[in-house]
């Protein structure tokens, strides 16, 4: 199960630290396709694992400034 930009959960869904709004990132290249959501301005990638994200606080992961500039452009187009 996948999650589509459109998809109206994602209006609903919040980052587990400040309550701001997530983006969805799709990664469809090799070696496997992924998802996940992202709070920019934390810079926290959260897994989506089988269709359910996992919005624990301790889920987020951490991104480095050049995954975080590759996000935000990949998100803006």
């Amino acid at each position: 199960m996948t999650m589509h930009p459109d998809d109206p959960l994602l209006k609903i869904l919040a980052c587990p630290l400040d309550k701001g709004p997530l983006l969805l990132l799709v990664q469809r290249e090799a070696p496997r396709a992924a998802e996940a959501l992202y709070n920019p301005r934390l810079r926290l990638r959260y897994p989506i694992v089988d269709g359910i994200p996992q919005l624990l606080p301790s889920s987020g992961e951490q991104v480095t400034e050049d995954e975080h500039e590759e996000l935000v452009r990949r998100t803006a187009s």
